[in-house]
């Protein structure tokens, strides 16, 4: 049996989440992630935004940065770039990272800095009042959609890969094993790395739109989640309505870090 007192901090529980919440099975998937990478607690920083997923970090006994909404990565890439030995993993939500701090999600991925971004993607702003996010399903109701939302949803994933990010997969909170393999799959990598976690709002999203109780919510990710490889083996007829889970870019980039670095030596060298 995994203990897992060790490495949170007991004096911040009972902790703030909805029961049926995903976001716990992430933190102990994080958890055994990174004791099953060797990862020391003085060698990680874990930075947050605002919002049900950015609690995260304040349960771990790690170094933390709790910061702004939207601000999560701005403030990560600050650390790296201090720091570039530490093990940066930001905690954020698809409403904190992809809508206020949309443009930091872009830039970040477009300099391939060695940050660990885990997002997790429950399709509306969850603890913030149950607005629509950039990632609602387009007819799913939410507080400012109350008759469903027109928009179209935004692939984050996609987004991560086309800015120029070196690795970037999804998981879920159903598929739990696969989900900590995941995570260590993206700290090991090199450059900036996003992890998609499909962890379902079982109050502002589920009750809105008559998705069951929590169960019925994990039912539901189990039949709609499909592994790369039995993706790459369906007709497009039966995709509809799926979604694809693993590891879907990874790619070798120079990374921010060691470039900058190679600047200073260069500038250094000519003087």
């Amino acid at each position: 049996m995994f203990d897992y007192l060790p490495y949170i901090r007991e004096w911040n529980f009972p902790h703030i989440w909805c029961s049926g919440c995903g976001d716990g099975i992430v933190l102990k998937a994080l958890i055994r992630a990174t004791d099953g990478l060797g990862i020391h607690r003085d060698e990680a920083v874990m930075v947050s935004g605002i919002g049900c997923s950015s609690r995260t970090p304040g349960y771990v006994d790690v170094n933390t940065l709790h910061t702004t909404h939207g601000r999560a990565l701005a403030f990560a890439t600050g650390v790296k770039h201090a720091s570039p030995n530490l093990n940066v993993i930001v905690v954020t939500g698809d409403g904190d990272a992809t809508a206020i701090g949309g443009n930091h999600y872009i830039h970040a991925a477009r300099r391939n800095i060695d940050i660990t971004v885990l997002l997790y993607n429950n399709y509306i702003y969850g603890m913030t009042g149950g607005q629509v996010s950039p990632t609602t399903r387009k007819g799913d109701r939410a507080s400012t959609a109350p008759f469903g939302s027109i928009e179209p949803p935004f692939n984050i994933s996609g987004l991560a890969k086309a800015a120029g990010a070196s690795f970037v997969a999804r998981g879920d909170v159903y598929n739990v094993k696969k989900l900590e393999k995941l995570i260590k799959l993206a700290i090991q990598k090199k450059g900036f790395s996003l992890l998609e976690i499909l962890s379902p709002c079982p109050t502002a999203w589920g009750r809105r739109n008559k998705m069951g109780h929590p169960v019925q919510l994990m039912e539901w990710l189990r039949d709609s989640t499909v592994s790369m490889e039995k993706w790459e083996k369906m007709t497009d007829e039966e995709r509809e309505g799926k979604i694809r889970t693993g590891v879907l870019h990874d790619v070798a980039r120079p990374e921010f870090t060691d470039e900058y670095a190679k600047l200073v030596k260069r500038l250094k060298a000519e003087k």
